[in-house]
């Protein structure tokens, strides 16, 4: 099967599943997903699943991808945040759907790759920085939006902090991967309101830097 058979499979995949934004899917037919993982991966860039990209890290499965990207509602009028950059793969489909996304990843090795992904693929409305993802970006702080993609046991302070008045964060919360739940947190004037939106499973995410 040729790669845009793979993709159109793909997309009618996510669409049975119930992913319905025309953005969102769109986003992810023009990103090649084969360039985000080693060769030995490309015959599985279009699966749905999740794939290895190195420091126990992976590129998430494209349902997800697509359901996260939907759930957080983004605008091309947002200022996003995204915690855990990994292969750079999700911050592309945010940089489609918003105005300038800020993107943090604590690899620096996974960071180097992914920013010259940015490039190749001239994206010019990342901003990225090698740092402790659960602290955010306070200088660039409130976001309208906010993505995390690792599982915190609860949602970092921090993250919360950095919304704006009605900004909405999605994020994986639970320790144990076999109970986690990916949540919507949307800041109010009286504080945040909190959705459970599906059960998931996301490597944990983890303060400081690596030694």
């Amino acid at each position: 099967m040729s790669i845009h058979a793979e993709k159109i499979r793909l997309l009618m995949e996510l669409r049975r599943q119930g992913i319905t934004d025309t953005a969102v899917l769109s986003a992810i037919e023009t990103i090649p997903r084969e360039a985000f993982v080693s060769e030995n991966f490309h015959d599985q860039a279009y699966d749905n699943i999740a794939l290895p990209i190195g420091y126990s890290q992976t590129l998430s499965q494209p349902y997800i991808v697509a359901f996260m990207s939907e759930s957080l509602q983004v605008t091309d009028r947002h200022k996003v945040l995204e915690v855990g950059t990994g292969s750079g793969y999700q911050a592309l489909v945010l940089a489609k759907l918003c105005r300038r996304l800020y993107t943090i990843e604590r690899y620096k090795p996974l960071f180097e790759q992914a920013e010259q992904r940015f490039h190749h693929f001239k994206q010019t409305n990342i901003v990225g920085r090698c740092g402790d993802g659960t602290l955010g970006w306070p200088q660039q702080a409130p976001f309208d939006r906010i993505m995390v993609t690792a599982a915190a046991a609860d949602v970092p302070p921090e993250l919360a902090d950095q919304l704006a008045i009605g900004g909405i964060m999605v994020a994986p919360i639970g320790e144990d991967t076999s109970a986690q739940w990916l949540i919507r947190v949307t800041r109010t004037e009286d504080g945040f309101q909190v959705e459970e939106l599906e059960k998931v499973r996301f490597v944990p995410l983890i303060p400081g830097l690596p030694e």
